[in-house]
């Protein structure tokens, strides 16, 4: 910063309000050192900023895959808040592991970032609590806290689930087969519990072999659902519990002889150009990356909040596939 101020004709003071984007310098001033900057390629040290300010700028994100269409859209929206503050974006996958993601989580506090968006694999963050104590803002999201008090943003899981099999049920279908995740995750709870209540309000029962909860992967699902599509008493549509189940369950049923309806929770690209087009109950992924994010920066700027359980609604979006009737 010397050479900088010396090049430039100026004093230390003016330098750092340049670099750090504070107020009363001329624009004369600031382009000549901002020529001087260019010249000697100054770079700002952070770690020297980091121990004179006691923040790092950076945020964490804890999600369960990357690879995941969902949380694109969540970790963009994410990234994007966190540059409008100024802040850089540092994230990792838990592949839904609790221990990767508390050894994950707690690497990133290693590393002082100020705050972390959390969507949780496991279901005590009782580990977070010091690191809480210590300043570092933590908002989750998809799923709540485990054992702790903490802020969370969450899609209507359970009425978007009901308004989707509802929508079945006002076409005809009385069988209808759900398959989901794995039965400790809460939005698969919650799905589970609104076809549950939408099955209950139409006065329709539920026996076992309707439901089937488990890992995603597609040998999985296609297992669970051929039993279901089987039988003297086959299923005549299915509610897929997340993308990945839908886009499994769309192979399965092109090789079928036979209609079958399907509603999936989650929307998914090319979905709306299949034929018939894949209904949907749709949750918008960026809001929910937004509006945690927006929470973690109001926290971060010493503002007094309770913390509090933010729902966002979905929508049900028809195609086609949902709109089937059952087959004669």
């Amino acid at each position: 910063m010397k050479d900088v101020a010396a090049r430039a004709g100026v004093g230390l003071k003016t330098v750092s309000r340049v670099v750090n984007g504070e107020p009363g310098v001329t624009q004369d001033t600031e382009r000549r050192v901002r020529e001087a900057i260019e010249e000697l390629g100054f770079r700002r040290n952070d770690s020297a900023r980091v121990l004179r300010k006691g923040r790092t700028a950076t945020v964490g994100l804890v999600l369960e895959d990357l690879a995941d269409p969902f949380y694109g859209p969540l970790n963009r929206a994410v990234e994007e808040v966190a540059r409008a503050h100024g802040a850089l974006l540092i994230n990792g996958s838990s592949a839904e592991d609790p221990d990767r993601e508390r050894e994950l989580a707690l690497a990133l506090c290693a590393r002082r970032v100020d705050g972390l968006v959390v969507i949780p694999a496991g279901d005590d963050h009782r580990y977070l609590e010091p690191e809480m104590r210590a300043g570092v803002a933590t908002v989750f999201v998809d799923r709540p806290a485990g054992r702790i008090d903490a802020d969370v943003v969450l899609s209507d899981s359970f009425g978007g689930a009901r308004d989707g099999v509802a929508h079945l049920v006002a076409h005809g279908h009385r069988r209808i087969g759900f398959i989901g995740d794995q039965p400790h995750i809460h939005t698969a709870q919650e799905r589970l519990r609104g076809y549950r209540a939408a099955m209950t309000d139409a006065g329709l029962p539920v026996p076992a072999e309707l439901v089937a909860l488990g890992p995603t992967d597609p040998r999985t699902v296609t297992e669970a659902a051929r039993a279901m599509l089987a039988g003297t008493e086959p299923v005549t549509a299915l509610f897929a519990g997340n993308n990945r189940v839908t886009v499994t369950l769309v192979r399965v049923l092109a090789g079928l002889d036979r209609a079958v309806a399907l509603v999936g929770f989650d929307d998914f690209e090319l979905a709306d150009l299949l034929r018939p087009g894949v209904t949907v109950v749709a949750q918008d992924p960026a809001a929910l990356g937004r509006v945690a994010t927006d929470r973690l920066f109001r926290r971060l700027a010493g503002t007094r909040l309770p913390t509090e359980r933010i729902e966002l609604p979905t929508r049900l979006v028809p195609r086609g596939s949902g709109e089937l009737p059952p087959a004669a």
